[in-house]
């Protein structure tokens, strides 16, 4: 179990490195409101961060984001059903505009996370637990490992003991 949590954690992690160094090079995020805005930038990830919700329409979002005139912008919605409708909106208009949609984090992500997480605001905290659990998973396998030696200790010595 330990190994699965770890893994999963280094493969998010990853995913949230390369996800950094797309924005970094100016590809705009679009997230659905303020707060996945500051989940993002608190996870290390800087640049052009755009909301979809926060009173916008769907035209103005797609507006703010041509403003910038990137070749390719990437869509971060949550993972819930509303999220994955906007994702799926603003695909369409963002290709009518001729601008690339990247959806590839967003499956990623999707995809390791299940339904775990619904939304891009709770992914901190989300790491935050599964590490949480990795240190729990391997203070209890130290204790189990402790105990067993205990007892092979014990089971030892008696054998000792018989023998003599």
């Amino acid at each position: 179990m330990s190994d699965h949590l770890r893994e999963r954690e280094e493969r998010i992690q990853h995913i949230l490195r390369c996800l950094a160094a797309e924005s970094s090079k100016g590809t705009p995020i679009i997230v659905e409101g303020k707060k996945d805005v500051e989940t993002l930038k608190t996870l290390a990830i800087e640049g052009k961060i755009i909301t979809a919700k926060s009173g916008k329409s769907l035209l103005d979002v797609i507006f703010e984001v041509e403003k910038t005139r990137p070749e390719e912008v990437i869509l971060l919605l949550d993972f819930d059903r509303r999220g994955k409708e906007l994702t799926r909106l603003l695909k369409q208009h963002l290709e009518m505009a001729k601008i690339v949609p990247d959806t590839t984090f967003w499956r990623e992500l999707f995809s390791l996370l299940g339904k775990e997480v619904k939304d891009i605001e709770s992914l901190g905290a989300y790491l935050e637990t599964l590490k949480r659990k990795y240190v729990v998973h391997q203070r209890t396998l130290s204790s189990i490992k402790r105990a067993q030696a205990r007892r092979t200790l014990a089971f030892r010595r008696k054998l000792n003991e018989e023998e003599q």
